[in-house]
């Protein structure tokens, strides 16, 4: 049996959480990622990306996407070594020249 562990408004998030959550060995599907596309048509909250896993896997799933969201939001900003922007803590890349952090 299948379980939701999260669910974004924000396709590129639930994008990214299913990476974490595969790099950390749990399998995921990916359901109603291109959808956004029938907002308007169908209820907004039917067509936001949803991540879901095994049963057996879902109290480990919900603890490494709690524990990748709490790191996110409480990351420090940083400044580019690059070209020196100033950089919001939750994004490890420079939006002015591409510049990526090793930080993970």
């Amino acid at each position: 049996m299948m379980k939701r562990v999260y669910t974004s408004a924000t396709p590129m998030m639930a994008g990214f959480l299913k990476d974490v959550l595969e790099n950390a060995g749990i399998h995921c599907i990916l359901k109603n990622y291109f959808l956004s596309g029938g907002t308007g048509e169908l209820p907004i909250n039917e067509t936001w990306p949803e991540l879901w896993v095994q049963a057996e896997h879902e109290t480990c799933a919900l603890a490494i996407i709690r524990m990748t969201l709490e790191a996110q939001a409480n990351a420090p900003d940083w400044t580019c070594p690059n070209c020196n922007e100033r950089i919001e803590g939750q994004f490890q890349t420079c939006w002015n020249c591409g510049y990526t952090t090793d930080a993970t």
